[in-house]
């Protein structure tokens, strides 16, 4: 059984919007890669992401805003011979979506990008305070290229 790729955006798309997380991988100062697993809302091939203001993701990515994020999910163990290890194999549904974090300063557009993060993980409208807005940190990547890959479905 071979990988294949997935090239239906709607399905890159389906794929995305049933994960619960992602994972954003960065470069670091010192050429070293740097990844961290995170929440996530995803609209109009644009993923947002939000956390604190200071840290070595914040860090990274003021330097070197270029990012690849990956998702990835129906992870089922699967093998054609049980006695035999190298027949064993994961099954899999995953999308890689590359390109630059954008840091979104706007109050109003730091609350409607929690909104769709929200959207994510539930069905109805939320509130947000200006002081909780303040503190977050929110950002966004427009997504330059999508690649998905499918194994075993």
């Amino acid at each position: 059984m071979k990988s294949s790729s997935i090239t239906d955006k709607k399905i890159l798309i389906d794929i995305i919007r049933r994960c619960q997380w992602c994972h954003v991988a960065m470069v670091d100062r010192e050429n070293k890669p740097y990844v961290i697993p995170m929440n996530f809302g995803f609209r109009d091939d644009v993923i947002y992401i939000h956390g604190a203001h200071n840290g070595k993701k914040v860090d990274i990515l003021r330097i070197h805003p270029q990012v690849c994020i990956n998702f990835s999910l129906d992870h089922t163990l699967r093998y054609q011979n049980e006695e035999v290890a190298c027949s064993w194999s994961m099954k899999y549904r995953s999308v890689l979506c590359y390109g630059n974090i954008v840091f979104i300063q706007d109050p109003t557009q730091k609350t409607e990008a929690l909104q769709i993060i929200m959207t994510q993980y539930a069905s109805r409208e939320f509130k947000f305070n200006p002081p909780s807005i303040r503190e977050v940190n929110v950002m966004k990547v427009n997504v330059d290229l999508f690649e998905g890959r499918t194994y075993g479905f």
